[in-house]
């Protein structure tokens, strides 16, 4: 079967569908309901995916409002495909429409094109491809929809309480070739003791999402603009970074725009919180300046945890890498700090933890996802590698990373694509993209992959 032939006769009706999805402003929002615990857009891209799962003949189930699947196939074995339909915050600073879909040189614009409404549309349309071919499945297969993985994986936690753990899977929602192993991701929280000291800072407010470099970064201080307007016009000339400066209501307010990215690799953006301490903690006293102190000697420059004494690599999966995602202070409270820490896979990381330096400051682990791996001589993994061989014509080489996909919930998992080789990542970016070329061919390996594992 010509799996690349098939797919490019599908591409004009893939990209509608992709337009149709990205259309849906599918952020976790407040407007939470019974009906919609992740808010009502979040749900109708839910629905708007089990609704084409419907219409196509598929077995289809809603669980809990929070993911779904659409089913195919016979069999006691179960092959899994898990996408997810919610997207990060847009940001400003777009030159398209995040929800327009618009399509320009040979690209598909909008938030969620490559992370991950449109890997998962490539898989839709692969394992329609496999079942309009009349291939006979001897397995099930469940396209898996959920829509809280930018925010905790709450949707897939609760759907495999309540449904069947798949025998083998893939999550479309990486790099290609093949992500055998994950980092362990683990939120931290850092927690200013308090003491009441003098500040001229009110208030400091940087970042949404742990998972992401945070573009934006504000604070609020008492005096007047001339107190600190040529001083912070230095600075962030010398940084290029850009700024305002502004006095409102009697205090002033000065603002930093960094570069968003996702926390897997910090380096890749500018950290507009950590840019705006390291400017403070030289203008300040008192507990904002221990605030903003912290920030800019832990994390400015340093994104691997070595000024945290928690540094650690290893030869599978890299280096353990930290992203300190929210920032937060308020005169008479004191501050906080979220931090994104993805680490190795053989990192101790009880024993690491209890390294921490961070003097002033209390730590709490709110959250921790251990590490997980694949054994690379394990018949699925050889299967993948044989599909994305027969496909590209290129080695299936193995590979780790230190983002968090639907795999790592996976008894039996892995992250297959769609990020081709060299390809550059905007997941989480300004004006986030999909190359349709690559949408194509992604969508013939997985037709690929999904006729090998689970038909005749």
């Amino acid at each position: 079967m010509d799996w690349q032939l098939e797919a490019e006769k599908r591409q004009e009706n893939m990209l509608k569908e992709l337009q149709e999805l990205i259309a849906i402003p599918s952020v976790l929002n407040t407007d939470a309901t019974p009906d919609a615990p992740f808010g009502k857009e979040v749900k109708r891209a839910l629905d708007w995916f089990l609704e084409k799962g419907r219409e196509s003949g598929y077995q289809v189930k809603n669980v809990d409002n929070i993911a779904g699947h659409l089913e195919i196939g016979e069999g006691d074995e179960l092959l899994g495909i898990l996408g997810h339909v919610d997207v990060v915050p847009t940001g400003d600073g777009w030159t398209k429409n995040p929800f327009g879909g618009v399509i320009e040189d040979g690209k598909l614009f909008g938030r969620g094109a490559i992370d991950d409404k449109g890997p998962t549309i490539a898989a839709w349309t692969a394992l329609n491809m496999v079942k309009d071919a009349g291939f006979k499945f001897n397995k099930r297969v469940r396209l898996i929809i959920g829509t809280d993985e930018e925010s905790g994986f709450r949707c897939v936690e609760n759907y495999f309480q309540k449904e069947e753990m798949p025998t083998i899977a893939f999550a479309p929602d990486a790099d290609f070739p093949i992500i055998n192993a994950e980092k362990g991701i683990a939120a931290l929280v850092f927690s200013q003791s308090y003491t009441g000291r003098e500040d001229q800072l009110l208030t400091f407010k940087s970042g949404e999402r742990t998972n992401m470099v945070p573009d934006f970064a504000e604070a609020e201080l008492e005096g007047r603009l001339a107190d600190w307007k040529n001083e912070f016009e230095k600075f962030t000339s010398k940084y290029n970074v850009g700024f305002s400066a502004v006095e409102e209501d009697g205090r002033v307010k000065l603002t930093v725009q960094g570069k968003a990215a996702h926390a897997m690799e910090p380096d890749d953006g500018i950290n507009a919180g950590v840019m705006l301490s390291l400017f403070l903690k030289d203008h300040l006293t008192g507990d904002g300046q221990v605030f903003t102190e912290f920030i800019a000697e832990k994390f400015y420059g340093d994104t691997r945890g070595k000024s945290l004494n928690l540094a650690f690599t290893d030869e599978a999966s890299g280096d353990t890498t930290f992203n300190a995602g929210i920032m937060r202070f308020e005169k008479a409270k004191g501050g906080t700090v979220e931090v994104s820490m993805r680490y190795s896979i053989s990192c101790p990381f009880d024993e690491v933890m209890e390294e921490i330096q961070a003097e002033g400051f209390s730590v709490n682990v709110h959250s921790n996802s251990k590490p997980h791996y694949v054994d690379e001589n394990d018949p699925f993994i050889k299967t993948l590698q044989n599909a994305y061989e027969k496909q590209t014509g290129e080695k299936a080489e193995l590979l780790a990373i230190g983002g968090g996909t639907y795999a790592r919930v996976m008894d039996k998992g892995v992250a297959f694509g769609m990020l081709f080789p060299g390809e550059k990542d905007v997941a989480h970016q300004l004006d986030e993209f999909v190359d349709i070329k690559n949408l194509v061919k992604a969508t013939a390996i997985y037709a690929e992959a999904i006729s090998q594992l689970a038909c005749d």
